[in-house]
Formats: structure tokens, C-alpha cells, sequence
């Protein structure tokens, strides 16, 4: 319990707060719908919002044999949260000491170091040891420890509940419009720019700007997208690639590479964040570079089209 005091110390407010807690990983129209009522519960309570976000999602603590793909970095996490309009977030590390903790210990915890008199949750909130601290556990414990609970309804967005797990399920088929629907905006890739094969420029006259993704990090499905690059206050439209470029080899890693329309600045260690419009057909094996330069040549067509430009 101290190691959790201790890190939750560092973002402690002298006025009394209001408090959500979770992963909210994606930041989507669900978190939004948590983090309006909260600053709304805040607000009339003349209470300090704060959320308090795992910096690590728990199944790589209580099942590190299964492999966990994020929609956002921890980084990009916090900043969408702050454009959602919530001052102050704590990045909480998830340990196995905290997996350990009840949850009136883990409340009583975040009473004492965030001086929280309001917690919001979903109601199908589950915290501590366990996960014995579902909200009636918890609204019971409020009595004890000295807060009030308030808890969101499911956010649904035509009939379809917003959860991330709905989102990477989406992403995995490269179903990019419902992606975006559900987070409420473009689904992007941060990451700097490396040193690739030169297929690109080489043998099919197109650059590409090799993007270096976190293995922890999901991604869309296979194939070829329309996308906007965020570089440098700028907005530049461009074709990308995700795949293991079948008509060079038969068994590559997978690769995120962009082409950047009408663009000629070498980017080599460059971050550039990739947002993801529309999905424009799955990846193929050409028997000629020939056929599939006639290809690319169409793919480029069309992300014209998708992303109004001429």
C-alpha cells in the first residue's frame, strides 16, 4: 500500500477532488461520457477533477503470457485525456503488490493521497484484490472511508456499446470507419521514421517513410489505407502500407510504410503521427513490379479522393 501512496503523492491536489479511475485506453467516446460526468460531479461538489490512469493495463501483471496491443501509448493516452478537458491525470504503475491490495485498502488509498470525497465509476466497475470491489462493494466502503459514489451508464453509439475491446476488434479487421466512429476521431500511429529496404523509392518510384511502431502497440489490419501525417504543425496526405510486401517476400515482418503525396524531405528520425481515414483494399502479391506499380498508381487515385485532394 505504501509503494501506491507514494506514486499517487506525486500528483496530489491540496483541495479535495473528484476522482476516475481506469485504463481508459483509446480515450474514446465512452471515456469522454466518464470524464463529462466528472468534471460535471466536480464541478458542483467544488471539487478538483483528477483521473488516475494505469500506466500499464493489469493483464500484463496477472497474465503477462498473453500479449496486450494498446490503441494509445501512455503518452498519447495522457494528452488525449488533457484535450478532453481533465487538468490533472496520474499515471498509476499496476505492480503485483497493487493486484494484492482489497479494495477498501486501494480506496482508502486513494482518500488519503488524492484527498478524493467523490469517485466516478461505470457500473461495472471492478477494483482490488480479486476484483472484489464492484460497485456495491465500493458504495458501501464510501460510507466508511468518507466518499460518494456515482456511477455512468454503458455509452452506446447506435446500439453498439463503446469499449476498446470492440475498438481492437475493429481495428484487427481493418474496420476503419467503425474505429473512428467509436473513438470519436481518426485512429493514429506515433513513432519515428527508419531506415527501410528502399523498395520504395528503388524499384517502384515511390519513397515511403518507414514508420517504427511499439511492439506493444495495435494496429489495423493488413492492407493499403488513405492517411494523414500530423508533422510539424502540418497535415500531409498520404497512401500507407501494412503488411510483409508479399510480392518481394514470402515470409517478412510486418511493416508500416507511408507515402507522402507530392512530399520530397528526407524523414529519417522524424516522429510522425499516421491517421487512418479509410481502408482502400487488402494487401495482394503481384506477379510483375510492373502490375503492382500500376497498382499503387490507382491506391494513390483513390487516397486522393478519400482525402479530398487533388
Amino acid at each position: 500500500m505504501n509503494e501506491l501512496l507514494r506514486e499517487l503523492e506525486l500528483y496530489a491536489k491540496k483541495e479535495p477532488t473528484a476522482v476516475a479511475f481506469g485504463v481508459f485506453d483509446g480515450v474514446h467516446l465512452g471515456h469522454k461520457h466518464v470524464f463529462n460526468t466528472l468534471q460535471k460531479a466536480a464541478a458542483k461538489r467544488d471539487l478538483v477533477p483528477i483521473v488516475v490512469t494505469l500506466a500499464n493495463h493489469p493483464l500484463s501483471v496477472l497474465r503477462p503470457e498473453v500479449e496486450i496491443h494498446m490503441l494509445t501509448s501512455l503518452d498519447q493516452r495522457l494528452h488525449l485525456i488533457k484535450d478532453a478537458g481533465i487538468e490533472y491525470v496520474a499515471p498509476l504503475t499496476f505492480t503485483k503488490a497493487i493486484s494484492q491490495l482489497s479494495a477498501k485498502d486501494f480506496m482508502q488509498t486513494l482518500k488519503n493521497a488524492l484527498h478524493m470525497e467523490h469517485f466516478v465509476a461505470g457500473q461495472d466497475v471492478s477494483i482490488g484484490h480479486n476484483r472484489a470491489g464492484d460497485l456495491k462493494v465500493l458504495t458501501e466502503l464510501g460510507s466508511q472511508i468518507g466518499y460518494s459514489i456515482e456511477t455512468v451508464e454503458q455509452f452506446n453509439l447506435h446500439e453498439l456499446p463503446v469499449r476498446s475491446t470492440s475498438i481492437r476488434k475493429a481495428l484487427n479487421q481493418g474496420d476503419i470507419t467503425t474505429v473512428t466512429q467509436l473513438l470519436g476521431r481518426y485512429f493514429s500511429l506515433i513513432g519515428p521514421v527508419i531506415q527501410g529496404e528502399g523498395i520504395g523509392k528503388e524499384l517502384l518510384g515511390y519513397p515511403t517513410a518507414n514508420i517504427n511502431v511499439s511492439p506493444s502497440q495495435a494496429i489495423p489490419a493488413e492492407g493499403i489505407y488513405a492517411t494523414w501525417i500530423k508533422f510539424n504543425d502540418q497535415l500531409l496526405p498520404s497512401a500507407t502500407s501494412i503488411g510483409k510486401k508479399p510480392t518481394f517476400h514470402t515470409d517478412a515482418p510486418l511493416t508500416v510504410e507511408t507515402f507522402i503525396l507530392d512530399f520530397k524531405r528526407n524523414l529519417y528520425g522524424e516522429h510522425l503521427e499516421l491517421e487512418f481515414v479509410e481502408r482502400i483494399r487488402g494487401q495482394e502479391k503481384f506477379s510483375t513490379i510492373e502490375l503492382l506499380s500500376a497498382e499503387i498508381e490507382k491506391d494513390i487515385v483513390e487516397t486522393k479522393r478519400i482525402l479530398g485532394v487533388l
